[in-house]
């Protein structure tokens, strides 16, 4: 499969990549906007497949021109995507009395209007039977504990759940898939960031794992769907 997933440099999609490029069957796009840790990324991959085909790429889904990305995959993923993962993010932990606008706004432009623009960039090229898989948050789904600080960030990928539901049906007729895994907790960066000094029951590499296998065969079950996926709260 050609795979793009987006967020690559660090946390789950850090260990994704490395999940994907080591069964010698895919060839992957990674992105962010971190080109120090790309390289790591990429010293790391090959260590362990010399063999690997991954590309990693700085580029930010928010404000890059995508023209460059769309040269790039026509010339080396024969302008084709089998699976794209939207799992680039960031989190602002702060209460919402001292919430300001232009917080809500990099919210909602990192986790959601950026997903929006590489969708619309890629869909093009993907072909009946690819896979969009965006990756929400348990803090975004409905009925689930909700924390303080995290009102801005859980807005703003409530958002991205219902653009899945929204584009599954949308899409249908192209038989591309789109589902969204509302992630729990996995020993992050972000998570220590939301919740200092809580350690998760799932280590990044695992979550990582799971993404990876769902990316790439859970489509052939699911279809505008949001799965919970969560050992604790948070």
């Amino acid at each position: 499969m050609n795979i793009i997933i987006t967020g690559a440099s660090s946390g789950v999609g850090f260990e994704a990549v490395i999940e994907l490029t080591q069964t010698g069957k895919h060839k992957v796009i990674a992105l962010a906007r971190s080109q120090d840790k790309l390289e790591r990324l990429l010293d790391i991959a090959h260590n362990l497949n010399p063999d690997c085909e991954l590309y990693a790429i700085a580029f930010d889904i928010v404000h890059d021109d995508y023209h460059s990305l769309q040269q790039f995959i026509e010339s080396n993923f024969d302008n084709r995507v089998d699976v794209l993962i939207n799992n680039a993010g960031v989190l602002i932990n702060k209460p919402f009395t001292e919430l300001l606008e232009t917080d809500f706004v990099e919210m909602l432009q990192s986790n959601f209007m950026g997903h929006v623009r590489i969708i619309q960039a890629l869909v093009k090229l993907m072909p009946p039977g690819s896979h969009i898989l965006n990756i929400g948050s348990m803090g975004a789904y409905q009925g689930s504990a909700k924390f303080v600080g995290l009102s801005a960030y859980s807005a703003s990928k409530a958002a991205l759940h219902t653009l899945t539901e929204c584009l599954a049906q949308e899409l249908a007729d192209q038989q591309i898939k789109v589902n969204c895994l509302a992630l729990g907790s996995a020993q992050t960066e972000m998570l220590e960031k939301a919740f200092p000094g809580y350690e998760s029951p799932v280590m990044a590499f695992e979550m990582g794992k799971y993404i990876a296998d769902f990316a790439t065969t859970g489509h052939k079950f699911f279809n505008g769907k949001i799965l919970p996926v969560a050992l604790s709260t948070p």
